[in-house]
């Protein structure tokens, strides 16, 4: 990539006819801007001037560059008028990626304060499976990725992951459904219907080998990616659903369920994943401290 520094020491020379007149416009010594434009000459691989006795001329390549720098510092200083006459009040751009899988009351948790700050903010979200968004969070499309793993091992990312939180897993169940269980709870699952989370999902992993430590095989019915489109299957009675503790009020309201157990053995966690190890954005740290509150009192206060 061009050294956009090295090219405005290459445009200044042009414009001031000389390096001892740009030395005094940029108040840098001539043997340094000499040594860069020699650099800026290596990089091209062409030469930018020609020495005519004691002066500079420039060559016709250098003319042809010197037009696109132009046009470049140009179009910087249009950026800089342009940033210096926007509104004193413009909100803070906040984007986040939500991973898929992640239920969608739980991110309304998380996020919630970036809509609460004290300076008015503009939230873009978006949704995709965790290796989309790591790619575009590495090239800064994304401020934060809110996920239900760290970033994997397998993946090249540079980033840090945040835990936000870690909630139980309560399972539920219709009224009708509930009277044909048989058994306490979990023993109460063996040979139920269940709809389960879609394999290669982090709580997916988990849940199967917590029923295995169990011994309960429940008769999975359906396995989705949309935690929302399961939970409305599991409206119907179709089976048992699950959901985070910290929600569980919330799922039983609105789908008309029961709770039927929980279990502080079988958590599903959550990340904040940013480029940066020390968070300095104000929006990112509200979440990050809001969420360590939310989602543990949530699952302490339904226990």
């Amino acid at each position: 990539m061009v050294n956009y520094k090295h090219l405005h020491y290459f445009w200044t020379v042009a414009k001031e006819g000389g390096i001892a007149r740009a030395s005094e416009r940029l108040h840098i010594t001539p043997q340094t801007i000499s040594g860069q434009l020699s650099l800026l000459e290596e990089y091209f691989g062409v030469e930018l001037f020609n020495k005519v006795g004691r002066h500079l001329e420039i060559t016709e390549i250098g003319k042809q560059v010197l037009n696109y720098a132009d046009e470049i510092f140009s179009l910087g200083n249009e950026l800089e008028q342009m940033i210096r006459q926007l509104p004193a009040d413009r909100p803070q751009l906040f984007r986040v990626g939500v991973v898929d899988v992640v239920p969608k009351s739980i991110a309304h948790k998380i996020l919630q304060p970036a809509l609460q700050m004290s300076e008015s903010t503009r939230m873009i979200c978006r949704e995709a499976d965790l290796d989309t968004l790591l790619a575009e969070l590495t090239l800064h499309r994304l401020d934060l990725v809110i996920a239900d793993r760290t970033i994997p091992p397998t993946v090249s990312t540079r980033g840090f992951s945040h835990k936000l939180g870690q909630c139980a897993i309560s399972f539920f169940a219709t009224d009708k459904l509930q009277k044909q269980l048989v058994g306490d709870f979990p023993h109460c699952l063996n040979g139920a219907p269940i709809l389960l989370p879609s394999s290669g999902n982090q709580l997916r992993e988990n849940l199967d080998q917590w029923l295995n430590k169990q011994h309960v095989y429940p008769r999975i019915v359906a396995e989705f990616d949309d935690s929302a489109l399961m939970k409305a299957f599991g409206q119907q009675g179709v089976g048992i659903f699950m959901a985070p503790t910290a929600i569980q009020d919330e799922v039983r309201q609105q789908y008309k369920v029961n709770s039927i157990g929980q279990t502080n053995e079988l958590t599903e966690d959550f990340y904040a994943i940013s480029v940066e190890k020390r968070i300095l954005n104000p929006i990112i740290s509200a979440i990050i401290e809001s969420a360590s509150t939310t989602l543990l009192s949530g699952a302490n206060n339904n226990e």
